[in-house]
């Protein structure tokens, strides 16, 4: 049987452990937090761009000059 010491200890490595993996996943979302807002920057600015009129439809383009 384990003495209350040994109880105490192995909870306190334990608890260590639960905060370092803590901060690891902590750190994980903090960085995903900042991919995401990276992301939803390049879709607005793509969104914005296929809201130009980059290309004009087939009817409204003027023959090439071999024609």
């Amino acid at each position: 049987m384990q003495s209350n010491e040994e109880r105490f200890v192995r909870i306190e490595m334990v608890l260590t452990d639960l905060e370092r993996q803590l901060e690891d996943l902590n750190q994980v979302i903090i960085e995903q937090g900042h991919i995401i807002d990276k992301l939803q920057k390049q879709n607005k600015y793509l969104s914005e761009l296929l809201k130009q009129e980059t290309v004009k439809p087939l009817e409204e383009e003027t023959p090439p000059p071999h024609y």
